[in-house]
C-alpha cells in the first residue's frame, strides 16, 4: 500500500478541504459559462451600498415589521437578481434549526442593506424553496425570525 496514505497528516488535510468545500458560501444565480454577469449592466442606486433601483411598480406589498429596505431585497429576490452582495442567494444551512428542517439547499439568504454601514449588517431574508414559498427576516444575524408573505409568491 502506499506510504502516503498511512500518514494521518493527509487524511487530515483531506478533511478539512473537504469541509471548507461543503460550508463554502455557494451563489445560486452565477451565470452561465460564456454569460456576462448580470449585474454589468444593472445602475447602481446612489448612496444604497450598491443596491440596484427598482421602479416603484416592483415594489411588493409587505409587512409592517419589515424595514424599507426589505422591499427592495424582496424585488430582487423575485427577479433574481442581481444581487447587490456576493453572498446573496447562497444556500442558507439553518444550522441552529430557528427554521423548520427542510434538505440542504431549500433555503437561501439574502441581504437587507442597513443605511449608515459599509458593510452587510445584521438582516436578512431567507426564503425557502425555488421559487420562494416561504419567507423569513431576521434583524439579529439570524438569533430570531419573523415569517412573512410576499403577494405574487409561489404558495
Amino acid at each position: 500500500m502506499r506510504r502516503h496514505l498511512r500518514n494521518p497528516w493527509v487524511w487530515v488535510a483531506a478533511a478539512l478541504l473537504f469541509a471548507l468545500w461543503l460550508f463554502w458560501p455557494r451563489t445560486v444565480n452565477s451565470p452561465a459559462p460564456g454569460e456576462a454577469p448580470p449585474s454589468a449592466s444593472a445602475p447602481a442606486a446612489a448612496g444604497g451600498g450598491g443596491a440596484v433601483e427598482l421602479a416603484r411598480n416592483d415594489a411588493p406589498a409587505l409587512p409592517a415589521f419589515l424595514p424599507a429596505e426589505a422591499r427592495q431585497t424582496v424585488a430582487l429576490i423575485q427577479r433574481g437578481g442581481p444581487y447587490p452582495h456576493p453572498q446573496d442567494g447562497s444556500v442558507f444551512q439553518n444550522r441552529e434549526r430557528h427554521l423548520p428542517d427542510m434538505p440542504r439547499g431549500y433555503y437561501h439568504e439574502y441581504t437587507v442593506d442597513t443605511p449608515g454601514l459599509d458593510h452587510r449588517g445584521a438582516r436578512r431574508i431567507v426564503t425557502g424553496g425555488q421559487p420562494p414559498s416561504t419567507w423569513y427576516y431576521t434583524d439579529d444575524h439570524y438569533d430570531s425570525f419573523r415569517s412573512f408573505d410576499v403577494a405574487g409568491s409561489a404558495q
